[in-house]
């Protein structure tokens, strides 16, 4: 009867708003973890100036994507018990399809799926800036990826539009970094 958007659909496309949120809190947490690390540890300005950037608009998004959790669902988003390794991604398994290829460039690729040890491992790398662009490199490519599959299914238009400049935010950090990788460390 032209219900559908009612029914039981409309709790799926929710549900994917709920799991988004639950999945992207820790995701940014690990990336914020990084962040910190950087502007005690980084050399280059460039890299501090990004890590100062990435801590705030992150923070920022995870206080209001809270808020929203709150205000759509009821209670707090559930947390995943300080760290965030493969068990959350596997929800987005689904999504993923087998595209780890997406991962690829430098980097410790599907490595920064358990951003515990990577920021262990960062604590200690011997040359931090370089490391810090390949681990936040594929970190950033999973968020997008995050961010773009779950905008097409989103209920909410606020989410959405959060979804959207995260993927244009981390795209344009990642050609930056990119960027610095290839002039900095390209061996000729």
């Amino acid at each position: 009867m032209g219900m559908g958007l009612s029914g039981p659909g409309r709790m799926g496309t929710q549900s994917m708003d709920q799991h988004f949120i639950v999945m992207m809190i820790p995701h940014h947490d690990g990336a914020i973890a990084m962040a910190d690390l950087a502007l005690t540890r980084a050399t280059r300005p460039e890299i501090k100036a990004l890590a100062r950037s990435i801590k705030a608009s992150q923070t920022q998004e995870n206080t209001q994507m809270r808020a929203w959790y709150r205000q759509w669902f009821g209670g707090e988003v559930p947390s995943w018990g300080g760290s965030y390794g493969r068990g959350v991604y596997s929800g987005w398994g689904g999504w993923m399809g087998g595209r780890g290829g997406m991962m690829g460039g430098p980097g410790r690729g599907m490595g920064m799926m358990g951003a515990g040890t990577d920021v262990e491992w960062l604590k200690n790398a011997p040359d931090f800036d370089r490391a810090f662009i390949e681990q936040m490199i594929p970190h950033h490519r999973m968020g997008v990826m995050m961010a773009s599959m779950a905008q097409t299914n989103s209920q909410h238009p606020q989410l959405r539009a959060m979804q959207q400049g995260m993927v244009t935010a981390q795209s344009r950090e990642i050609e930056q970094m990119s960027q610095w990788y290839r002039s900095w460390y390209a061996t000729s």
